[in-house]
């Protein structure tokens, strides 16, 4: 739709545009972010009015506007967006579009109920990018323009949507077109508008063009005056007009209407009547203006206001207390008076307007009026959720009803992916306040609210509750779990497992505190350092080891037990049963599931990691696939996918597939960059990703990762996987770095030995500092080497001994040393690590000087995308070669 009146002065922001909308339509297809930003009145939506029009033949528009009263609502602005392109499908359609994103996604574009576990908000906005890229390319005759209104009022999850999708633009045939007041976004500290050109590359696809708009020149007022008014109207009236409104558009055009409706002559005998004229088109003028219209007028008026974007007549006049017919005369002269537009819905003709007719209100009157608003809503039906946002605007008043549909809609926000909507409510109240016996309960639920969001909130909520009475035993177990969670997301291991044993020793034997004692053996056992750990061992050793697994309580202490062995490299074949009788048939799904909302993901996570470092890598890759579809079905998008992706990582590297590995790290990076930084699942995969660039044999490239995520110490409380320290000491030695290494290897053994924790696999240092000290103290070295070949063959997998023979081979007579890496070979041969296998051929075929064998063990280096050991092999080959 056009604007009603031309616009003056905004011939940059048109150029803009039309370049914008032609890079879109062209042949290239370029999508991208055009931001407008103005004060109020400046004309950004007769801007945007006329980029639709100016796209309307070339372009499917979708568009959406925030208001300034639904900032609260979730997706208000992204269910405006979408919801009238996927009304046009059938429902069976519908669900097609959306794919395996359907459960997760529609719900909260209020197209389906809620069913299964929590979604996380990253996977509610990766659903929504899913959509809207099928829509594009549905649409690929047509491109698509988004184009978002008063962005500044937007909620906060379409704002967080938006900053995502934003920065892919140049992925899609698609062009965002946004308006916002740049003062009122920034009180938001909304990330919309941030600068994202960086992530988008060099290559000019989606660019971000921003716009700043500004008040209209004495000579463009003056232009706009007399179009209106007629050529007669002379400079100085023209220059009043510019002087009361300062060149805000708005308020001109609202002024020369005025000015029309007076009948006043635009001459300058006349511009003294202007600023008292200009005073009514806005604040305590506009409602003067307002009351003069009549009692019924104002009281819809207000009704209006409370209720703030796509006003429904009936539910306004319900709101105001009259019939249907007093409502459309109400409606009829508050549309003559230039105040509101449309017919049901109704809209504000400007948000200034709507703004200070709210803000007339008077203060107790406009609080009853949304305490009317939340029971009319809810009468016809619309949920405790579309209530929620009058519900929070009422006073407390020790109403228990009022807390219960608080603490019903927050149930809602958290089911479609919006927990901070659900945050709002459960906060309001707890200010209403609810009985004392319901305090520990919401107190509770408000944790559990915040877990995905913010675990330090959790905490302390969480902690609250378990001061006060009001919790059941159930309920206690539960919050003691969670908020152990919280406390080790939040590197605050330590204080996790105390807060678990203090539980544990007021709690009942039963389910409940074995689920405790799981908890705290778990926390206790990821501590980076540990003051006991052999004697928690020896506990859970005795706890776990008669447990037939028959419910998930024996089948977490089973778990802890096998992974808590694999560190220690006791015998692989008893943690492999421990690890059997941790699973049902093989798999978590029916146990300890992925998304099991009682138990965590880290449990099965163990289970999968034992495999992995018992040789069992099938196993382990079959469990890590089924994360990633469990958590992809269920929306968990954000650090739990980048998890997933990173033990798939671990896998691969495990096997030698070094390629395959570096994209699953890679990737569990770049989903762990979108949560946040400096996660747990950042220094797993930084530490995976380094330790596989080693591998294949970039050295550099593995230095920028270290960098990057500042991979060193001091290092977090938890362990990372697999040791931190050791592969950090593995990358000090290949840059050459040896007294720097030694230094790093030696703490690690430090650490690791008084723990006992003798796996040469997940914690190399003991064979790294040996061939570091090979050189300058051969006899520690020797030594060195040969406890490790103990421990290996005590932990008796084919990759550790083989590793082990490789290393003890360094420091044994030549026909010995071929004998043992003659032994390593076959060892490594039967294992699934190909990437150890194709080292121990290249040390054999050096040892013997085969170049039959170097070319094999080349092969297989190449194989395993393991380039600097092939260059390593080939440069032996040549070397024989020369010497024949």
């Amino acid at each position: 739709m056009k604007p009603s009146r031309p616009l003056y002065e905004r011939e940059p922001e048109l150029a803009a545009a039309a370049r914008a909308v032609d890079d879109l339509c062209g042949a290239q297809a370029v999508g991208g972010l055009l931001v407008f930003s103005g004060e109020a009145g400046l004309g950004k939506t007769a801007l945007l009015a006329e980029i639709r029009a100016m796209a309307a033949d070339r372009c499917t528009v979708w568009s959406a506007r925030g208001g300034e009263t639904v900032t609260s609502v979730p997706f208000h602005v992204v269910r405006q967006l979408l919801q009238p392109a996927l009304d046009r499908f059938p429902p069976d359609e519908t669900r097609a579009l959306f794919g395996d994103w359907y459960d997760t996604t529609a719900p909260a574009l209020g197209l389906a109920e809620p069913s299964g576990p929590q979604p996380d908000p990253q996977g509610v906005r990766d659903g929504l990018d899913f959509v809207v890229a099928r829509l594009a390319s549905r649409l690929s005759h047509r491109p698509l323009l988004l184009m978002v209104d008063d962005a500044h009022w937007a909620d906060g999850e379409s704002l967080s949507w938006l900053a995502s999708f934003t920065a892919r633009l140049g992925e899609l045939p698609l062009l965002v077109v946004q308006a916002h007041r740049p003062q009122e976004l920034a009180e938001r500290n909304a990330s919309y508008v941030a600068d994202r050109d960086a992530e988008r590359g060099s290559d000019g696809q989606g660019a971000t063009t921003r716009v700043a708009l500004r008040a209209l020149t004495p000579d463009a007022t003056a232009e706009l005056v007399r179009a209106a008014l007629g050529e007669h109207a002379d400079d100085p009236f023209c220059r009043e007009v510019w002087a009361v409104t300062g060149g805000n558009p708005y308020e001109a055009v609202e002024l020369v209407a005025k000015v029309q409706d007076q009948e006043l002559a635009p001459v300058e005998e006349s511009a003294g009547q202007l600023r008292e004229l200009g005073a009514s088109a806005r604040g305590s003028g506009l409602v003067a203006r307002l009351e003069r219209l009549g009692t019924n007028a104002n009281r819809f008026a207000w009704a209006a206001a409370v209720l703030g974007t796509d006003i429904s007549q009936e539910l306004a006049a319900t709101l105001a207390g009259m019939s249907s017919a007093e409502a459309a005369d109400c409606t009829a002269r508050l549309r003559d008076a230039r105040i509101v537009s449309g017919f049901d819905p109704l809209e504000f003709v400007h948000p200034l307007i709507a703004t200070a007719v709210y803000r007339s209100i008077p203060p107790a009157t406009r609080t009853a009026m949304h305490g009317r608003a939340a029971w009319a809503i809810t009468r016809a039906g619309l949920g405790a959720a579309a209530a929620s946002r009058h519900l929070l605007e009422v006073h407390p008043d020790d109403d228990q009803e009022l807390v219960a549909q608080l603490r019903e809609a927050a149930g809602q926000h958290l089911a479609v992916g919006a927990p901070e909507a659900a945050r709002r409510c459960l906060e309001r109240a707890l200010e209403e306040p609810p009985r004392p016996k319901d305090r520990a309960v919401l107190l509770y639920e408000l944790g559990c609210a915040t877990l995905l969001s913010s675990p330090p909130t959790t905490v302390q909520h969480l902690r609250a509750a378990l001061d006060m009475p009001g919790l059941d035993d159930g309920l206690r177990v539960d919050a003691t779990f969670r908020l152990a969670a919280a406390l080790a997301h939040n590197n605050q291991l330590k204080d996790a497992a105390i807060s678990l044993a203090a539980e544990a020793a007021r709690t009942a034997p039963g389910p409940g505190l074995m689920r405790l004692q799981a908890a705290h053996f778990m926390w206790e056992g990821m501590q980076a350092t540990e003051d006991d750990g052999p004697a928690r061992s020896r506990r859970l050793t005795r706890n776990a080891d008669h447990l037939k697994g028959r419910d998930n309580a024996e089948r977490a202490l089973l778990t802890l037990r096998a992974f808590d062995a694999m560190l220690r490299g006791e015998n692989a074949q008893l943690i492999v049963d421990l690890c059997e009788r941790a699973l049902i048939d093989g798999s978590p799904a029916r146990g300890l599931g992925w998304t099991d909302s009682e138990w965590g993901f880290e449990l099965p996570t163990m289970v999968g990691i034992t495999y992995a470092f018992t040789d069992q890598l099938d196993r382990a890759e079959s469990l890590f696939g089924e994360a990633v579809r469990a958590f992809e079905i269920s929306g968990w998008s954000g650090a739990h996918l980048a998890f997933a992706h990173t033990l798939l990582g671990m896998v691969h590297r495990r096997r030698g597939r070094l390629a395959e590995a570096e994209g699953f790290l890679r990737e569990g990076l770049r989903l762990a960059d979108r949560v946040g930084s400096g996660l747990p699942v950042h220094w797993d995969a930084a530490c995976l990703l380094i330790d596989t660039l080693l591998a294949r044999g970039r050295v550099a490239e593995a230095r920028k990762i270290a960098d990057r995520y500042r991979f060193g110490p001091p290092y977090p409380s938890a362990m990372v996987l697999p040791d931190g320290p050791c592969v950090r000491g593995r990358l000090l030695l290949a840059e050459g770095r040896k007294e720097e290494a030694v230094a790093e290897l030696e703490a690690a053994g430090a650490a690791l030995e008084p723990r006992e924790r003798f796996n040469g696999i997940w914690a190399p240092w003991a064979g790294d500092l040996a061939r570091a000290l090979a050189d300058d103290d051969p006899g520690r070295a020797a030594h060195l080497a040969a406890r490790s070949r103990v421990h290996a063959e005590r932990f008796g997998t084919d990759t550790a001994i083989g590793e082990a023979l490789r290393c003890v081979s360094l420091f044994a007579p030549p026909e010995e040393a071929e004998q043992l890496l003659a032994d390593a070979v076959r060892h490594l041969e039967k294992s699934s690590s190909a990437y150890e296998h194709a080292l121990a051929r290249v040390d054999y075929g050096v040892a013997i000087g085969s170049h039959r064998e170097l070319a094999r063990a080349q092969k297989q280096a190449m194989a395993c995308g393991a380039e600097g050991l092939a260059a390593r092999a080939q440069q032996a080959r040549a070397s024989i070669r020369s010497a024949e």
